[in-house]
């Protein structure tokens, strides 16, 4: 019995060892996965900003209320791939090579803290020094101007009603202006009018104050942080109005399918009108002869037909 109780013992003090030593190698195999995950993590998150979704962070007081400093807001950047730009789209778009022309942005000499820096970009902890968000009040083709007598801002003549989205008491423009939107760029402006730095005081350089539409990165569709504020971004109603849908059909440039429908038509009456010469000519071609020939052979069709 005491050699039963001994090997027990002994059996008890291995597993108890051998359990020690299975819970230091699961600490050691996870401090050696750790960095592989987060490599891993960061490569997932760099594929979503770069293609789906990117956080951005808001620096200033230009889009207020709808905005306040230090929120976080998701864009989309696949919803152009499926649809065009509207107006009322709340819009991030790269002011480089645009509104910040010749602007100059230090890059941090120590390469640690550029690393940190761009990280910081990419989860929209720090803001990028060029990157811009306002509100599309023109699309190609409006002509946007402000104001009507009730000083409202109007597009293609249709005055739009902003109450639910401007900075209280703000005025939808202290400045006057009206401006032709090229086709491919965009007018935006500020949800807080008074303190924007939108397309108004662009107005005297290249494109009249207009963006490009290529330099849009993408759709703002909802804010994330803090929570207390957590909402998604829907376009405002006024832009919904019919007068304003019905103008911009009349001033939008045909569609390529429309296009294409309008250049084939002209092909195929043009194409029958051929072929209706042509019948006509070989029929004057062939002359008597020809018509006899096709009458005999006709009464010959007739006879054999009777015939049988």
């Amino acid at each position: 019995m005491d050699v039963v109780a001994e090997d027990a013992q002994d059996t008890g003090r291995a597993g108890v060892g051998k359990s020690k030593k299975d819970k230091k190698d699961k600490k050691g195999s996870f401090w050696k996965e750790l960095p592989i995950l987060i490599v891993v993590a960061l490569g997932l998150a760099l594929v979503i900003k770069t293609f789906v979704v990117q956080a951005f962070y808001i620096p200033s007081e230009s889009m207020e209320n709808t905005f306040l400093v230090n929120d976080r807001v998701l864009v989309n950047k696949l919803v152009y791939h499926t649809r065009d730009i509207e107006r009322g789209d709340v819009v991030v778009f790269s002011g480089a090579d645009s509104w910040d022309e010749g602007m100059v942005v230090e890059e941090p000499s120590n390469p640690i803290a550029g690393f940190f820096r761009s990280i910081g970009t990419a989860f929209g902890v720090v803001p990028g020094e060029k990157d811009y968000i306002k509100r599309v009040i023109g699309v190609g083709g409006d002509t946007v101007e402000c104001c009507d007598d009730d000083g409202r801002i109007k597009v293609n003549g249709v005055p739009i009603k902003e109450e639910s989205y401007l900075f209280p008491n703000d005025l939808p423009s202290q400045v006057h202006f009206k401006a032709q939107v090229p086709p491919g760029r965009l007018w935006v402006m500020g949800d807080h009018r008074g303190v924007s730095n939108d397309s108004r005081a662009h107005k005297t350089e290249p494109g009249g104050g207009t963006i490009p539409e290529d330099h849009v990165i993408g759709r703002a569709f909802v804010i994330v942080w803090p929570l207390s504020r957590a909402s998604v971004i829907d376009i405002p109603e006024t832009f919904d109005q019919p007068a304003l849908k019905k103008a911009a059909a009349v001033l939008t440039p045909a569609t390529p399918l429309a296009l294409g429908f309008a250049g084939a038509v002209p092909l195929m009456l043009i194409r029958r009108r051929w072929r209706a010469r042509r019948a006509a000519r070989a029929e004057v071609s062939r002359g008597p002869a020809g018509a006899a020939g096709a009458a005999g052979s006709a009464s010959g069709d007739g006879s054999e037909a009777g015939g049988a």
